[in-house]
């Protein structure tokens, strides 16, 4: 099959022939109908987290999918040959830039049936970090105060309707083109980045969840309340998140020493604060692809990509500007 994989960290992503996956018992085999393109993808591509996430290379991007269900293990109970599916494939199993890709069965999800195969691609990662970070980890709701970073990116597109949705006071930052766009998708304030700072204008927040990290995460640090949730899932990861991935005890330890100035800060102003690494999830799929029938979420496609061209849609992805998501379809 048709694959687009890397052979060194740093190096071109090229098309290349790639063995069919293997069909386990649990899995399920998908074909392809369109793929979403994540800033992982690039930051795995860069061999950013090759300490932590050991990738045997050649290793085909992609972790987003909407397909077609095209075989089932034996023991697969919830799908059939034909269902229209969506996935974001766990790590270590990724591999969506491509024609076919096994999935564990746990981490599949019917597509919304209101959705495109390209509207569905791109929610997966996205929309599972948002339900992550505010539905689990915050436990955001009616009267909450959020600070989503990123408004109209990806990932910021989802989460500040997911955050409306639960009845939160959203806030968001953004370039100022995006204001008035951001506010008829569900924040209450956009800061334009550009002209405004939005640690002299915000305070008193419930949470902020920020994908950009450095200066603007350090900064983020005053919005909340004493008591409120700082979270990032951009880095720098934490000792948690060392654990949970069973590193070994000296890179932990690294891995400690990324964010423990940022964690003393955080203590110091009596803020929570936590590195996210979002999982893959079927069943929570299965509630957002119930929000997104149900009208209260809504897919942002920023620009489709032809499959021949998955790498120019990663280039894409990184100079920016765009709203929503990228994605790579199979289908003109």
């Amino acid at each position: 099959m048709k694959a687009f994989r890397i052979d060194r960290y740093k190096g071109e992503l090229r098309e290349a022939d790639a063995a069919e996956p293997v069909v386990g018992d649990h899995d399920v085999l998908v074909r392809v109908h369109a793929a979403g393109v994540n800033q992982l993808d690039l930051k795995l591509a860069l061999g950013e987290f090759k300490a932590m996430l050991h990738y045997e290379l050649p290793l085909t991007l992609g972790h987003d999918v909407a397909g077609v269900v095209e075989a089932v293990g034996a023991a697969v109970t919830r799908f059939a040959l034909g269902d229209e599916v969506f996935a974001r494939a766990a790590d270590f199993r990724i591999g969506t830039f491509a024609e076919l890709i096994a999935i564990a069965e746990t981490d599949v999800a019917l597509k919304p049936a209101s959705s495109s195969m390209v509207e569905a691609a791109s929610l997966p990662l996205v929309a599972l970090t948002a339900w992550q970070a505010l539905v689990e980890r915050a436990d955001v709701g009616a009267g909450s105060r959020v600070l989503i970073h990123g408004g109209a990116g990806g990932f910021g597109s989802i989460a500040v309707q997911l955050a409306k949705h639960l009845g939160a006071h959203v806030a968001t930052t953004a370039s100022g083109s995006n204001v008035e766009w951001l506010r008829e998708l569900g924040a209450d304030d956009v800061i334009d980045y550009r002209s405004q700072r939005f640690d002299e204008l915000l305070d008193g927040y419930d949470v902020v969840i920020d994908g950009i990290g450095g200066e603007n995460l350090e900064r983020s640090l005053s919005v909340p309340r004493p008591g409120g949730r700082a979270i990032g899932i951009a880095g720098p990861p934490d000792p948690a998140f060392a654990r949970e991935i069973g590193l070994n005890p000296a890179l932990r330890l690294a891995i400690g020493g990324l964010s423990a100035n940022l964690r003393r800060r955080a203590r110091r102003l009596g803020v929570d604060y936590s590195f996210l690494w979002m999982r893959a999830d079927g069943r929570q799929l299965a509630e957002i692809a119930a929000l997104v029938d149900a009208g209260a979420l809504h897919p942002v496609i920023g620009r489709v990509f032809p499959f021949a061209e998955t790498p120019a849609a990663l280039t894409a992805l990184e100079r920016g500007g765009l709203r929503g998501k990228v994605v790579v379809t199979m289908t003109d």
